[in-house]
């Protein structure tokens, strides 16, 4: 089937998370996306950990599809090989270290002058100009500066994410602004810059939080799994040692929960617990009685009566239970792609497709395919080799 993206070329000067996680999406879509890494080592992310045959957990993650070229961009005939590959290229991303790529003349402003079309995806902390700019920056500082450390964890310390959610927020916004601009130019036929910051795009994700605490309002205090404003919402032991997730949206659930979970139809009256603002001021003694009604039961009793009251629940899972989660399986998510390590487990991207099929293609070996790529451009066997014996690729 014809893929969204198919026909379209990506270059990426790529490493770590964010910009990687943005072009494996267009590489989902179809189209073909040129990675870029340093002769021998490439992308630093391929020596995170050797967790998946020896290969690197994040790297496989947000990899697969792309095609590795290997250039030593400071020496100027490995950066007359990216200059060739751009004058080509519809898109061109980049998360280098701020101010990097202008200094090797591959700002968006000099490209664009040269090629109207191209459309160039900046990805950094702060974003191309303010007194931040030149901050380096990682997700966990970003999940600093953004306030997200500041509502997430438990009343006697702050918490990060269990996973990069500072830079999975940035390569989704790349993702999605790149997909815009696309559109865009199937309508001006110019190109445009895209200038996407880590801070930026999980300030947009810490919405509710900073509207909670609009005009100097109090903030929502940390409150580990449970939801900080609404109760009860969050983790409830039961008696066997299970643990159930469950969430009250509203009036009519909570008198639900009370009558056919808690089997206490009085107590949903009760003035201390008669509007989610009560039932939030005094979660302590509200809890009490939960557990109380919970150690008697199971955790999957406690399920069983939660889904016969329509109240939403879940199981505590980790990472094995993702693994053979039943409806992954049943909705058939997973498939099996290449690697340097040989086939892997991979999820298909979120969303099922009627019209097209995802590429789930290989994760690449660094340099994989920059012979290839070279004798695209017209570069003879003999200048290959001159390039490699001289370090550039």
């Amino acid at each position: 089937m014809t893929r969204p993206l198919d026909g379209i070329t990506v270059v990426s000067l790529e490493h770590a998370i964010a910009a990687p996680f943005c072009t494996r999406q267009l590489a989902d879509l179809g189209a073909r996306v040129i990675k870029v890494e340093r002769p021998g080592a490439g992308d630093f992310a391929r020596a995170y950990d050797q967790r998946v045959d020896g290969e690197a957990s994040h790297f496989v993650w947000v990899n697969r599809s792309k095609e590795s070229l290997t250039l030593d961009l400071k020496q100027p005939a490995a950066l007359a090989v990216l200059r060739a590959l751009i004058a080509d290229a519809d898109v061109l991303v980049q998360n280098l270290a701020p101010g990097a790529a202008a200094r090797m003349g591959l700002g968006a402003e000099a490209l664009q002058a040269e090629h109207p079309a191209l459309i160039v995806c900046d990805i950094s902390g702060y974003g191309d100009d303010g007194p931040y700019r030149d901050k380096k920056a990682y997700d966990l500082l970003i999940q600093a500066e953004a306030g997200f450390l500041s509502v997430t964890g438990g009343p006697e310390a702050p918490a990060k994410s269990g996973n990069s959610i500072a830079d999975i927020a940035a390569g989704m916004y790349a993702y999605t602004g790149i997909l815009a601009a696309l559109l865009q130019r199937g309508r001006t036929g110019r190109g445009s810059h895209v200038d996407v910051s880590m801070l930026e795009s999980l300030a947009e994700w810490m919405g509710y939080p900073m509207y909670y605490a609009y005009d100097g309002a109090e903030p929502p205090p940390r409150a580990g799994a449970s939801h900080s404003t609404i109760y009860p919402y969050g983790p409830f032991p039961a008696g066997d040692g299970g643990t159930v997730i469950l969430g009250l949206q509203n009036e009519r659930e909570w008198q639900a929960f009370c009558e056919r979970v808690l089997r206490r139809p009085a107590l949903a009256a009760d003035p201390r617990f008669d509007s989610n603002a009560r039932r939030s001021a005094n979660r302590e003694a509200l809890r009490a009685l939960i557990l109380e009604a919970f150690a008697a039961l199971t955790a999957a009793e406690v399920e069983a009566r939660l889904d016969g009251a329509r109240i939403a629940n879940a199981r505590m899972n980790d990472m094995a239970g993702l693994w053979g989660h039943p409806q992954l399986r049943a909705r058939d998510r997973w498939r099996r792609v290449g690697s340097p390590a040989g086939d892997i487990p991979a999820l298909l991207p979120p969303g099922r497709q009627s019209a097209f099929d995802y590429r789930m293609d290989p994760v690449p070996a660094v340099g994989a395919h920059t012979d290839a790529i070279l004798r695209a451009l017209g570069r003879s066997d003999g200048d290959i080799a001159a390039l490699r014996a001289s370090g550039a690729i």
